[in-house]
Order: C-alpha cells, then structure tokens, then sequence
C-alpha cells in the first residue's frame, strides 16, 4: 500500500476528532460532575449502595474505569491477532465504535433511581472506546513513513482536542444558557450532551471508516478458524517481541508512566469536584484550558523530539509529571488548581502523542502484524489503567485522595528510571530496534 497519501492520512486523524468527544466529554468533563451529583445516597452524601455493597462514589467511578480497562486487556491482544489474520482490522474498530456510542446513548436514562444502569453503560462505552483506538492506532505505521510518525501523531491528538472542545462549548451552553432550548434543567443538559457525544462518533467516524484501508487476510495456511489463528499470530509476534529488547524497555516504561498520565486523566476532575468542592463551571472551563494547552503540548513534543530524540523528548516531559503530582499534594484553592490544570495540560499531549510515534518507531519494519503489536501497546495502556485506577480508588477509599496522588508521583519516577535506559535519537532504525 501506498504510504503518506494525504488523503488516507487525514482520514486518519479524523477518527481523533471523533472519538476525542468521549475523552473529554464523558471522561473528564461533564460526565464525572453529572456522576458525582447524582451518584449519592438520599442524603445527598457520597457513600452508596452499588449491588449490595457500599461504596463512596468516587471510589466506585474508578473502579468502573479500572474493569472496563481491565476487560480491554485481556481481549484486544487476541482480537488484534485476528484481525490481522482475517485482514478485518476495520470490521472490528467499526465494532468498538457502534458499541462504545449505543451505551453513550444510554446514559440519557442514567439518574439517582438507574445507577446500576448508568455505572454498566459507562463502563460499556469505555470498552467501546478503548477497543477501537487499538485497532486506530495500528494503522499508523501502515499509512505514514516512519519520518512523519511524530507529527501525525500529534496531528491526530491535536484534531481530537479541537474537535471535543467545539462540541464541549455547545454542550456547555445548554448548561449556561438553557433559555436557548426551552429552560431544560441541567441533569438533562447534561444527558443530551452524552446523546451529542454517540451521534458527533459515529458520524465523524465514517470519514476514516472510508478511506483506511480494509487489510488484506493473512496468506498464511489455516488451520482452523480466525480465532485459532488469531492465537498462532499471537504467539508469534510475542515471539518477535523477545527479539526486540528495545521495544520490550519501551513497553515496560510505558506502562509505570501511563498508568499514572491515565489515571490523572480520569480522576483529576472528581479531585477538584470531591476535594476542593470547586463549582462545576469553573471545573469545565479549567478541563477546556486543559485542552487548548494540550494542543500546544503535542507539537512542542513532536519539535523537541526532532532535536532531542523521541526519548529524551519523553523522559523531559516526566520530570514535569512529576512535578504536578507532588504540587498537586499542596493545592488547596481554586487559584492553585487552575495553575496546576495548566501544567497538566501542557504535558498531557505531548505524552501522549510522542508515546504513540515512538513505539510505531521500535516495531519491524514493513510488518503485517500491525495490530498485533500495536494490541501490546494497548495491553500496557489499558492494564496500566486498570492498575492505576484500582490503587488509586483503594488508597481513596481508606485514606482519602491525596494520599493516592503522592502514589502517582512514585509511578512516574520508576516509569523515568527505565526510559532512560533506551537511547534517544529522531529515528529508530531497524538495527536499533534489535540490537
């Protein structure tokens, strides 16, 4: 296949500006408020019964993110290995999406007297979303030459950012001005906005389901259906990734840092909500902050790591992660908080692009098992999730929420350590990779 055609390359980035919507808006931003507010006991205090068990509600909200994470794990290897086997990378990303924004649209009915129902429809969209960005992802080194990996990346990320933002604006102003549509309350403000998210992801998402390729299947022998090839896939790529010592440092550092940029991600917002009792605007308008910066952060990533190395360019950017975790112990006004959204920001796309491009530099070159591999990634991305979230909603639960931020800080000092031990250079050439 043809590589860096613009069009397959924007079309690319396009599924950024899809599914970003479900970061930001069910993940970080109004979902989190509406699931704090409504999520509480009938005296309005936080510890609730969740299938018999009492739980307090932030609690319960990381530890949905840590199943959903958790599930995606431990099937998306498999699944990756079959979809390169059968060639139906496509079929199962398309799978994950439909998935993820039909239990978007449930959320609608989620409210005080629904919170099993609302709990297993986040979870579900979750899984939807996750699942498909392992299959989006893996078509980065089919697409793009590995000089342009960095800045597609980033390109992707910052398409995302914009796109979640626009549709977070419109959101918001049924919550600041709900004259405009008929003086609708803001619980159901906030549940038309998860209506929004399905119908912005699965509409934007049929630009890139067009134009990538569909993959072609394996011209292997079978022996036995998908699945069980799926499995001898599987196993031989896990098989490569011992011969490829550079790759495996990456992955293991790559789990420490993301599990604590992860579990920020999803809990910063009840951090300000829940322990700092900030109001609900403010924290949106600081998640919108958040994002703009984001965007500034992954292009300054991709230009650093064009002198420094991919790297350097990271381990530069984890020093800074740690620095937020440990001011992050000491905030206590609102002023503060919106300092340290700020620091967030800047180095949450940064990480996060430069982590995609860089291990899309270790993999062979011209492999087929770009799925596959990439489902290693993701395994690390998502079990890193699920581990981080779980401690952190443990720790919550028996000392309260600092406590569980000084945990982070350590996650990204070990995560430091390792990727330090990688050399740093623009472009990771095959010698590199298997040396």
């Amino acid at each position: 296949m043809e590589k860096n055609k613009p069009s397959i390359l924007n079309a690319w980035c396009m599924y950024d500006w899809a599914n970003s919507v479900h970061s930001l808006v069910i993940v970080s931003a109004i979902f989190p408020i509406y699931f704090s507010n409504t999520a509480v006991n009938a005296q309005g205090g936080p510890d609730v019964e969740f299938l018999g068990i009492i739980v307090n509600n932030s609690a319960l909200f990381s530890f949905a993110v840590s199943f959903a994470f958790l599930f995606i794990a431990i099937v998306n290897p498999i699944l990756g290995a079959i979809a390169d086997f059968s060639g139906r990378k496509k079929r199962f990303m398309q799978f994950f999406v439909y998935l993820g924004a039909a239990t978007c649209l449930l959320l609608y009915f989620f409210n005080r007297e629904n919170l099993v129902l609302g709990v297993i429809a986040f979870t579900l969209s979750l899984i939807g979303w996750s699942g498909s960005i392992v299959f989006y992802n893996a078509y980065l080194p089919e697409i793009a030459t590995e000089d342009r990996f960095d800045k597609l990346s980033a390109r992707g990320f910052t398409m995302g950012y914009i796109g979640s933002v626009l549709l977070l604006i419109f959101n918001l102003t049924m919550l600041i001005k709900p004259e405009w549509y008929g003086n609708i309350d803001s619980g159901t403000a906030c549940r038309i906005s998860f209506v929004t998210v399905a119908i912005w992801w699965v509409g934007f998402a049929q630009i890139p389901f067009y134009y990538l390729p569909n993959g072609k299947p394996s011209t292997k022998k079978r022996e036995g259906g998908w699945i069980w090839n799926g499995f001898r896939e599987l196993k031989k790529v896990l098989g490569e990734l011992n011969h490829l010592p550079l790759t495996k440092r990456f992955l293991v550092a790559f789990f420490f840092y993301n599990m604590g940029v992860q579990t920020v991600m999803y809990i910063g917002t009840l951090f300000g909500s829940n322990e700092l009792k900030l109001p609900d605007n403010a924290l949106i308008v600081t998640i919108l902050l958040l994002q703009i910066l984001a965007i500034v952060g992954a292009y300054c990533a991709a230009l650093l790591s064009g002198k420094w190395g991919n790297t350097a360019t990271l381990c530069a950017i984890l020093v800074i992660w740690i620095g937020v975790c440990v001011s992050a112990y000491f905030v206590y006004t609102e002023v503060q908080f919106y300092g340290l959204a700020a620091g967030i920001g800047f180095v949450m796309g940064g990480v996060q692009s430069l982590s995609r491009s860089t291990y899309a530099k270790f993999l062979p070159e011209n492999t087929p098992d770009t799925a596959s591999y990439f489902s290693f990634y993701d395994v690390c991305d998502k079990f890193s999730t699920f581990l981080g979230t779980t401690i952190f909603g443990v720790i919550t639960q028996l000392s309260g929420m600092r406590n569980s931020i000084l945990f982070l800080a350590v996650i990204f000092v070990i995560g430091l350590l390792i990727l330090r031990r990688i050399p740093s250079q623009k472009i990771y050439r095959t010698p590199l990779r298997t040396s």
